[in-house]
């Protein structure tokens, strides 16, 4: 019995450490992406933040189709990948390829 017992708790302290590490790897996925209308900083007035709001949006229509929905569901709405990828039916990769190929094309986009 005791034999037994020593191999329940050995498997459920693995069991317990996988779960860990999975809600960990799942937070860390989750907390990566920053929603961009969520944080407004009190120092700064009305005026910069809906002129930062317009400013995102023009540059949002120079976008595709299919990547300005992906930057907004991210970014915008705060979703994560996983959640972008099973809304439109594509593989999580595709998201953030998506995501990462949009961001460099913003950066671009900006810095002319």
């Amino acid at each position: 019995m005791s034999q037994a017992t020593h191999i329940y708790d050995f498997y459920r302290r693995e069991i317990y450490r996988i779960g860990w590490r999975v809600q960990y790897q799942a937070k860390k996925v989750r907390t990566r992406e920053c929603p961009l209308y969520d944080y407004e900083p009190s120092n700064i007035n009305f005026a910069a933040i809906s002129e930062q709001k317009i400013w995102v949006e023009q540059l949002m229509q120079d976008l595709p189709p299919q990547g300005k929905v992906i930057i907004e569901k991210i970014y915008l709405k705060g979703l994560t990948e996983a959640e972008v990828a099973k809304q439109l039916n594509i593989s999580q990769q595709a998201v953030n390829k998506w995501k990462r190929k949009m961001i460099h094309q913003l950066s671009q986009i900006s810095n002319c």
